[in-house]
């Protein structure tokens, strides 16, 4: 009978040991103590979804969550100051969403006489990398030609290129390949094509700015891309 009961004792302190597993942002814990940041960042989400400014900025909320995913996934890969600054990054969110509120309603002015509209075109560019790469890849060298011809049949037109990966690797590290993604670009049009480097700035967003979710292979090539938009009002 004693052992019995020393069975049933030891079943019970399992049993208690598995359901004391605990989450942030629906990332299960690998240790008993987390820095307070968390608990800070996680009250002040809860805040911001209780408070009168969540029903005019829901998206900065939701950027919050995901942002405090991200910090506890990369802390437990060890990268704790980009954990601390992506928690810093989800309370700054969380408070401007708990400030916000409706548009101020103007009053009215009279409207303008009514005036011809000049004409605007635009283009758009969008060329995906491999992983870890900044090499333009040849199928998109006809899509690359194109915005060549549009800048030269329009040579006002001037754009900024935009670098942009996937959320795996350092912020650093990613944010110097998405730069070198979009000077890639850059390079391409200006030795290719003799389109003015001076018409072309480029800027690295890191994996700061996704358009598909990092969660899966499809999304993450959807982020490994350069983003250039091109306007010229005839």
């Amino acid at each position: 009978m004693k052992n019995c009961f020393v069975t049933l004792n030891l079943m019970l302190v399992l049993l208690l040991t598995a359901s004391c597993a605990t989450y942030h942002f629906g990332v299960k814990d690998r240790a008993e103590n987390l820095p307070v940041e968390f608990g800070q960042t996680e009250a002040a989400i809860a805040q911001a979804e209780q408070s009168r400014g969540a029903r005019y900025c829901p998206e900065k909320i939701a950027t919050a969550k995901e942002l405090g995913k991200q910090a506890a996934e990369t802390y437990w890969v060890c990268n704790n100051d980009e954990a601390m600054r992506l928690l810093a990054e989800a309370r700054r969110l969380a408070k401007e969403a708990e400030g916000c509120g409706p548009a101020p309603v103007a009053k009215p002015e009279p409207p303008p006489a009514p005036a011809p509209l000049p004409e605007k075109i635009c283009m758009t560019l969008n060329v995906e990398f491999d992983f870890d790469k900044a090499d333009v890849k040849p199928k998109y060298h006809g899509v690359i030609e194109k915005v060549a011809e549009f800048m030269k049949k329009y040579p006002e037109t001037t754009t900024v290129i935009e670098g942009h990966t996937d959320n795996r690797g350092k912020y650093e590290y990613n944010i110097k390949l998405s730069e070198r993604r979009a000077e890639s670009v850059k390079n391409y049009l200006v030795e290719k094509f003799g389109i003015d480097a001076s018409r072309l700035s480029t800027k690295g967003y890191g994996y700061t700015k996704p358009v598909a979710t990092n969660a899966t292979a499809a999304g993450r090539q959807k982020n490994r891309r350069i983003d250039a938009t091109f306007e010229c009002v005839q």
